[in-house]
């Protein structure tokens, strides 16, 4: 039987200004719910409820399974490089704090870094067809790029992690900037 996973800290915050939207979000390990002032302690429990609930599963988006890697994947390059880059793997990994991602096109492995997790879906699709695409071309030259450019949001998932290495004062991981 699977663990149950650990309720987070809740912080409910109530706003005479606010008057029907509720919001969450994650600060740190806490969760913190935004409710308007005017909601009964029976209320403000069904949208606590409510709202973690709908963080979990945003959370489970952007922070796919191994199996589930592998079949966003298998879709990126059915999509964007005609079935030709099919992976072996595609795994997340913790021990790649200077890359995003690598791939071993001799088994067809490919190895997400773990920092990734919590990224926008579109981030990570970036850095899926980057690995594919070393499954087509093993370097970083223009053919290589020509292939990372079909994917739509390319240029955006670059301006992205580049934000995010200079926001954490990172080096960009080599071949992310091309």
């Amino acid at each position: 039987m699977a663990a149950e996973s650990a309720r987070p800290e809740v912080e409910v915050r109530r706003s005479k200004r606010r008057r029907r939207t509720v919001s969450a979000y994650r600060d740190g390990e806490r969760v913190i719910v935004m409710i308007p002032a005017s909601l009964s302690r029976k209320e403000e429990a069904e949208w606590v409820e409510t709202m973690l609930a709908r963080l979990a599963r945003s959370e489970q988006r952007r922070t796919p399974s191994d199996d589930a890697l592998l079949q966003r994947a298998l879709g990126l390059n059915d999509r964007y490089l005609g079935g030709l880059a099919t992976p072996g793997s595609v795994r997340w990994v913790e021990n790649q704090q200077s890359r995003w991602g690598s791939c071993t096109p001799g088994d067809r492995t490919i190895r997400l870094s773990a920092r990734l997790q919590g990224m926008p879906s579109w981030v990570i699709d970036y850095v899926l067809v980057h690995e594919l695409a070393h499954l087509l071309e093993s370097g970083h030259d223009a053919a290589f790029w020509k292939w990372v450019a079909r994917y739509p949001q390319a240029e955006r998932a670059k301006g992205y992690l580049l934000g995010w290495s200079a926001a954490a004062r990172l080096e960009l991981p080599d071949g992310y900037d091309g």
